[in-house]
């Protein structure tokens, strides 16, 4: 909205209005209004939530330690996606429709984690959704960002080639051109659904997973956004993407104000959900994020890449597969308890401790993602 009225508006009465058309300036002014707030409606938001008790519901299963934590004001994504949603309104270009495919990534994905929040408080249980219902929900977005992919694919403004980190000629596409016709559309229709289900789904789950350490998933989140933007920048630059041999991915650079939003949205939730947490983000907040992460990601062609940037995600994840495959099979455990930063806390480590070296492992996953702009 600021930047139709402050730059194709009004700059040609005012010239210093220039700068607003900078995608590096309106990032900024993104994730700084999009941390003054998270900052400011806070402390608001966190007492409204305790007193109409929505409050967490602690799994039955889970660490002893963590039951002091019982009652903690939840659904903060609320705040959080607010937060993200309204600056990267007023600061991007809402003629791009990329814009809108991140912001409908991110209140689709968060809008199925706000009923699973809400049947969660309104049975008083730790548990909401199934996770038939969850993942038959999480399908639906699916196809539906899946479907408008394909329809820009149509108009020459999305490219389905997948990048591969390393492999400087070898990208393969999900949709190979000459399956789109005949008997054989459907092999590859499902081909191209089945890798942006993993994608997607694979990515707003891994960040739910995570989400078990006060303020573990959003320090992650803040790293990996933070690596994301940097890709996302370089991909709708045209000259830099060339030279780094990144695919070009020209409406791209928009998404550099909404990833800032969403860096400055974190920051500012951090500050509350930071050890000991005032507020937890539930899975409105976790689902959303991990749903925009991994929509981002497929629209700069950077899928692969992502596993590198949220290695730590990915390992939680990998964790939660491990165990109970090994246990249905096998009927043993591999870790003593999934994910994987509750087996570390089973093995004596504070919360405190799992959480900043977690962060640590996340911080040197999303350097050796950026390393591979070089190593192809």
């Amino acid at each position: 909205m600021f930047y139709h009225l402050l730059y194709e508006q009004l700059f040609e009465y005012f010239s210093p209005l220039r700068v607003f058309g900078y995608i590096t300036v309106r990032t900024a002014l993104a994730s700084f209004m999009a941390l003054g707030l998270g900052l400011t409606m806070g402390p608001w938001f966190i007492r409204r939530l305790r007193a109409a008790q929505i409050g967490q519901y602690i799994r039955g299963d889970g660490p002893e330690s963590h039951r002091q934590k019982a009652g903690t004001p939840t659904m903060g994504g609320l705040l959080l996606n607010l937060s993200i949603v309204l600056p990267t309104l007023l600061w991007a270009d809402l003629s791009n429709t990329y814009v809108w495919v991140a912001l409908f990534a991110l209140t689709g994905f968060a809008a199925i984690g706000l009923l699973d929040d809400y049947l969660k408080v309104n049975k008083q249980r730790s548990l909401g959704l199934s996770s038939r219902a969850k993942m038959g929900l999480q399908a639906l977005m699916t196809l539906a960002i899946g479907g408008v992919l394909i329809r820009l694919h149509g108009h020459g403004l999305y490219d389905m080639t997948i990048t591969l980190p390393f492999f400087k000629d070898v990208r393969p596409n999900p949709v190979i051109e000459p399956l789109t016709g005949g008997f054989l559309f459907p092999f590859a229709f499902i081909l191209f659904f089945g890798f942006l289900f993993f994608v997607l789904v694979g990515a707003s789950n891994a960040v739910n997973l995570t989400d078990g350490l006060d303020g573990l998933a959003i320090g992650l989140t803040i790293i990996c956004v933070g690596a994301l933007t940097l890709l996302v920048y370089i991909a709708g630059h045209r000259e830099i993407a060339q030279y780094l041999d990144v695919p070009g991915v020209p409406q791209a650079g928009e998404l550099t104000v909404f990833c800032g939003a969403i860096v400055g949205a974190s920051l500012a939730f951090l500050w509350y959900n930071a050890h000991p947490a005032e507020i937890f983000m539930g899975d409105v907040g976790a689902l959303g994020l991990g749903g925009a992460i991994g929509t981002v990601a497929v629209l700069v062609k950077q899928e692969i890449v992502l596993l590198f940037i949220g290695g730590v995600f990915a390992a939680e994840t990998l964790s939660v597969i491990l165990q109970v495959t090994s246990f249905k099979t096998r009927g043993k455990r591999i870790f003593r308890m999934a994910p994987l930063h509750h087996h570390f806390e089973q093995l004596g480590w504070p919360e405190s401790k799992v959480i900043a070296r977690f962060w640590i492992a996340g911080f040197v996953w999303a350097l050796l993602a950026l390393s591979t702009l070089k190593l192809r």
